[in-house]
């Protein structure tokens, strides 16, 4: 049966190795030749704060924009591809070809069938999903402040870690599921495809009640100091120590400058903090990084066992 797997499927198999080794070309080989620009071009010092450190910075920017885009759409794109390209011809193809008739009628019984199956192609789909983790690691170092950081951009979150390895695993289960219920292959790689998309962006809302926010008060800026935070929330607290949406009553004037020049919010910021005002800001520290990556992956392996049960009982009671 592993013979038979590697037979049936080594197109996409051999198709997704290709592509890897050629994303890992393009990523790393993007960082190598990026040290050796920043070796010959950067001031004493760099990195730090001079300005003449984020002079570099956006000349990187904008040497590698292109590598930039490519990378901005591989979170949602690969695993989406996964689902349709891997999940739901498994089930889906043979369906819609009829040779189910003939591959569950043989000495091997359909549950092992599905059981071989589901395991050899699920174990490449988690290990493409590593390989690609480990590359995207082995690239980020170098391009830091171009993509920003690994746990506030939830982009990146979703390429590093054992990430990706979740949910390309949930695409394979969804789209094998979605092969059941259509029985073609086509309508199969939609659903499997938007359900990808719809799941992600779900995630994506509720990831930040994966653990309890930390809360801290800034005096004179609303920024907060460290960039790989992931912002959850923030308000402004009134001297009294009330929290409020919009300061009112304060004795700052507001001017909208229609989005032109900050300026103005600089202004009011600086009259309210001067006022005795603080700002409030709700969020999680970068130290959060694993508890988030692992209660993710934990969600997308249960959802995956799901969404894969109910595609082998589906498949059992059809054929019993």
């Amino acid at each position: 049966m592993i013979w038979l797997t590697w037979r049936q499927h080594r197109a996409q198999i051999l198709f997704t190795a290709g592509f890897l080794v050629l994303l890992a070309i393009l990523l790393i080989g993007s960082a190598v030749e990026a040290r050796i620009y920043i070796a010959g071009h950067a001031p004493p010092g760099c990195p730090g704060p001079a300005v003449e450190c984020g002079d570099l910075e956006a000349a990187l920017g904008r040497r590698y924009d292109a590598v930039y885009s490519i990378f901005g759409w591989l979170p949602l794109v690969l695993p989406a591809l996964v689902g349709a390209f891997w999940g739901a011809p498994l089930l889906g193809r043979e369906y819609e070809h009829g040779t189910h008739r003939l591959a569950w009628t043989q000495s091997v019984p359909v549950w092992r069938w599905l059981a071989v199956k589901l395991s050899v192609l699920g174990g490449a789909v988690v290990a493409g999903g590593l390989l690609l983790s480990l590359t995207v690691s082995l690239w980020r170092p170098v391009f830091r402040s171009g993509i920003d950081s690994s746990f506030g951009n939830l982009g990146v979150f979703n390429m590093v870690g054992v990430a990706p390895a979740a949910w390309w695993l949930y695409a394979f289960a969804l789209g094998t599921l979605a092969g059941t219920l259509f029985r073609r292959t086509l309508p199969a790689m939609g659903l499997a495809v938007a359900g990808v998309a719809v799941t992600m962006f779900t995630l994506f809302a509720l990831s930040d009640h994966y653990a309890e926010p930390s809360r801290t008060e800034l005096s004179g800026t609303v920024v907060l100091e460290d960039t790989d935070a992931r912002l959850v929330g923030a308000a402004w607290v009134e001297p009294s120590g009330k929290e409020v949406a919009e300061p009112a009553g304060s004795g700052c004037p507001r001017r909208v400058d229609g989005g032109r020049s900050s300026r103005n919010a600089e202004a009011w910021q600086e009259c309210l903090f001067g006022k005795g005002y603080r700002y409030a800001v709700y969020y999680h520290a970068p130290n959060q990084f694993w508890r988030f990556q692992w209660t993710e992956a934990g969600i997308l392996l249960v959802a995956s066992a799901a969404l894969g049960g109910l595609a082998v009982r589906r498949t059992l009671r059809r054929t019993a």
